[in-house]
């Protein structure tokens, strides 16, 4: 890629180099683009200790070396300002990786699938609201009266969601579908499926670029999992599947019977051994778990299923290269890399030691009897931030795939965004006690 020549064809003026910090927020150092030599050899350098979740003030200077493969221009920007960005991962100054970069913990547990013979594709499914602002400030006035499917009039909304498409495709994004969610508001942009680190940037690239699009429409998009009390929340589904890398075939698919391969089913095995103690890191908010009830689509129970949607992973009807599991307890508040690392791990060990799962429940989970629930061994997702935080904090396997570094600044982090919840009155108490007692 002659990166020199197509900043100087496109006139570009400046440089993003991003990278993320442990809970998934972009960030990013702008050059301008006269210094884009410097940014190519990796000389570019940034006070780390600025950064959630990265290093010591004794510790600061990081440094960032550009994945050349991710440069782009960015469509909305001002053409005054033309702008391209580059996702770099974080380096020390002794040029070693960082332990503290997310991108480069997805990175090693895509090398122990290479080791394995397994290429991961990923394809997300990311939902959003878009809100309406009042005095430069979001609200959660809806944008519409819609529900799923539905085709609505060219509103504020429509609009906003079709420039989002646009822009994603100027960006090299291959444009699958995009829809109307059940809640108004609520929307879903689905791209092509693809390697799961290309995805985890792309996941990165798409929430920047929704926001970026849904500002210059006067709305405000929100990947908060849910915003508002009664209706669907936001989820992010991830589909996943495993190539042999020598020759290309989706090893899900049994050719014999069209069905699931036993690597599959060992695959769907590791995730349901390993999502309570990950599901802090695909569910990270403690609004996370406002979501994961029962009622509203969301995923509240470990199981498998064939026929239906309420189990933890659906098997979607797709056969041959297109065979895949959906895993939907997910939602787009997470950071990719780190859940997209923490999933795929516990896949693979469920290959590794060649795991089993239960039967497949095909039957509406969420009107079965507890009691059967539990005859069937049908447990529970987490059901607040705190209860999978200490799953997490327990679980030697999750420390072993995110490193020590990771996962002791993550707890850290959670643990106070937890206490800090703890101590805030609701409007649901002043509603319910104030003149009660």
């Amino acid at each position: 890629m002659d990166i020199l020549k197509q900043v100087a064809d496109a006139n570009v003026k400046f440089i993003e180099l991003q990278f993320t910090d442990i809970l998934g927020f972009c960030k990013s150092v702008s050059v301008p683009v006269s210094q884009i030599e410097k940014v190519l050899d990796g000389k570019c350098m940034f006070d780390g200790s600025s950064v959630e979740g990265f290093v010591r003030i004794q510790e600061s200077d990081m440094r960032l070396v550009p994945d050349i493969n991710t440069f782009l221009i960015l469509p909305y920007m001002d053409e005054r300002y033309k702008t391209a960005r580059i996702i770099c991962d974080v380096y020390t100054t002794e040029n070693k990786p960082f332990e503290g970069d997310p991108r480069w913990v997805l990175k090693k547990v895509l090398r122990r699938a290479s080791d394995m013979g397994y290429a991961v594709n990923i394809g997300p499914e990311c939902e959003f609201f878009l809100f309406g602002m009042a005095q430069g400030k979001p609200t959660l006035q809806d944008t519409d009266s819609c529900g799923y499917f539905d085709l609505a009039p060219m509103d504020l909304g429509d609009t906003c969601r079709k420039a989002i498409c646009v822009a994603l495709e100027q960006m090299g994004f291959v444009i699958e579908t995009s829809h109307h969610e059940c809640a108004p508001g609520q929307h879903e942009i689905d791209f092509k499926y693809g390697d799961a680190l290309k995805m985890a940037d792309d996941i990165v690239t798409f929430k920047t670029t929704v926001k970026a699009v849904a500002m210059q429409h006067g709305l405000h998009a929100t990947f908060m999992p849910k915003p508002k009390q009664g209706i669907a929340g936001s989820g992010m589904h991830v589909n996943i599947s495993l190539d042999c890398i020598k020759t290309g075939v989706n090893l899900f698919c049994d050719d014999t019977t069209g069905g699931l391969s036993r690597v599959a089913m060992s695959f769907i095995a590791g995730l349901m051994e390993h999502v309570p103690s990950f599901t802090v890191i695909t569910n990270p908010l403690v609004n996370s778990y406002k979501r994961l009830v029962s009622g509203h689509e969301a995923p509240v129970y470990i199981a498998y299923s064939f026929k239906n949607r309420s189990p933890l992973i659906r098997i979607p009807s797709a056969s041959g290269k297109s065979t895949r599991i959906e895993l939907r307890s997910p939602d787009p508040s997470c950071n990719p890399y780190l859940a997209l690392a923490t999933v795929i791990a516990s896949g693979l060990d469920g290959i590794k030691n060649d795991l089993t799962p239960p039967a497949s429940v095909d039957e509406n989970i969420y009107e079965l009897p507890e009691q059967k629930r539990k005859d069937l061994g049908i447990e529970n997702l987490p059901n607040s931030l705190y209860t999978a935080l200490g799953l997490f904090e327990k679980s030697k396997f999750m420390r072993d795939t995110l490193g020590d570094h990771i996962t002791g600044k993550y707890i850290e982090a959670k643990y106070k965004e937890w206490q800090e919840y703890k101590t805030q009155i609701s409007d649901w108490e002043i509603e319910t006690y104030l003149t009660k007692y």
